[in-house]
């Protein structure tokens, strides 16, 4: 049995009925909703937009953290994807997660690599390793790319480029605002 609507419902003969059934029937609303599409229109039209806006052709992979201000360069190169080591004046952070406070790092001189630090690093080591594990063409470079804030003293910079070298990532890329386009640029690797 199908389901229906609860209501009055008059017998068949009485529903064909010119005077009964307009009676009985008339209180019913359409079945019929129509939809009013124009905002979902415009909704997709500025999400398109938005989207559109967002996407970089350029292949720019370095997410710009608001605390810290690059320094300017004049001759660069593009960065390539990799590790990325941010150096505020407050914090060292890899990959969105905090490993060091600066000020820790500036109290305890007296080693030079930071645990934490290499530690982070060789997990993603161990990532790119079993991620490329059946690829024998692709070789390690050993890319991470240094953002360091214009005011971060060159100890604790020195600190963070040792810790990259106990943890195998030779290629140092220090990020820089290339005065020319205002896009990130990078230093060559550093011997």
């Amino acid at each position: 049995m199908a389901i229906v609507q609860p209501g009055k419902r008059p017998c068949k003969r009485l529903a064909r009925s010119k005077v009964l059934g307009a009676k009985i029937g008339r209180g019913r609303r359409g079945t019929n909703a129509e939809l009013n599409v124009v905002p979902m229109v415009d909704m997709m039209t500025m999400l398109v937009i938005f989207l559109l806006q967002q996407y970089s052709a350029t292949g720019e992979v370095l997410y710009m953290q608001k605390d810290i201000r690059l320094p300017d360069a004049r001759h660069g190169q593009m960065i390539e994807q990799a590790p990325t080591v941010a150096i505020s004046a407050e914090q060292v952070v890899v990959a969105g997660q905090k490993v060091a406070d600066v000020a820790d790092l500036d109290r305890d001189a007296g080693y030079l690599n930071i645990p934490a630090l290499e530690e982070k690093l060789r997990e993603d080591r161990k990532r790119w390793d079993f991620i490329h594990q059946s690829d024998p063409n692709r070789k390690w470079e050993g890319i991470v790319n240094i953002q360091a804030d214009q005011k971060v003293p060159f100890r604790i910079e020195k600190r963070v480029m040792y810790s990259c070298g106990v943890a195998g990532y030779f290629n140092l890329n220090f990020a820089a605002l290339d005065i020319g386009s205002g896009a990130a640029a990078a230093q060559g690797p550093t011997p």
